[in-house]
């Protein structure tokens, strides 16, 4: 039987800010790998190296040595635009402050990616509208970012990760603008859909209350892998 690789892989990867004396070392030798369907959590203290984490995660970020791999492809040897093409296709992303577009409806946000990957208007739409539902945010698919609650908006961008059937969906600090009700509800939905598509999440956070979605807990400090819990 053929070996199954992790989905996401990251291998001794070291990245710095800054240089001389006053260089700052934000990653030092970390490995993680994560696997299709499994939820991860990144957690540790600010200046940990989560965020630094995640970026390189996202191919938003080169790191210094160590290697990036998506589905057991080393990313090192891509030109910046199969990159992008890479993040449009393979990742998703999720941040605390929603970055959705005032001007378009939840569903037209929705379909923002679809329509970069080519996708027509009408078939982007209907894609739209499913996540929407299975989020349980349909009733709001023609309303703008300003008449959505904060739970509300953060359900229309985890809509939008998923838009295009991503491998891994990267969150950074997703709840840190939702109450303690909406944001474990909203992470369960994130969780729920994502494994439904057999995606893996990572959630960069520092809300202990989302342990318990997660499969394993990962704690980043000093640049550190310190510990892996599952």
């Amino acid at each position: 039987m053929p070996m199954v690789c992790p989905v996401l892989e990251v291998s001794d990867v070291t990245h710095h800010y800054g240089s001389g004396d006053a260089a700052v070392q934000a990653l030092r030798g970390i490995s993680i790998a994560v696997d299709r369907g499994e939820v991860v959590l990144v957690v540790g203290p600010s200046g940990g190296g989560k965020t630094t984490a995640l970026l390189v995660m996202g191919l938003l970020l080169t790191p210094d040595s160590g290697a990036v791999r998506i589905g057991g492809q080393d990313v090192g040897t891509l030109s910046e635009r199969e990159r992008a093409g890479l993040r449009l296709m393979r990742l998703g992303f999720l941040f605390q402050d929603y970055n959705l577009l005032n001007s378009l409806t939840s569903a037209e946000n929705v379909a923002v990616p679809l329509r970069y990957a080519g996708v027509r208007k009408a078939a982007a739409l209907a894609r739209a509208t499913e996540l929407l539902d299975s989020l349980g945010v349909a009733h709001r698919a023609g309303h703008r970012p300003m008449q959505l609650s904060g739970g509300e908006k953060q359900r229309v961008a985890a809509a939008r990760a998923l838009a295009n059937r991503p491998d891994v969906i990267l969150a950074d600090e997703p709840t840190a603008n939702l109450d303690s009700v909406t944001g474990r509800k909203v992470s369960e939905q994130l969780a729920a859909a994502a494994r439904a598509h057999d995606a893996a999440v990572v959630i960069v956070t520092h809300d202990s209350r989302l342990d318990g979605i997660a499969d394993r807990v990962i704690r980043l400090e000093d640049g550190r892998v310190t510990e892996a819990a599952t």
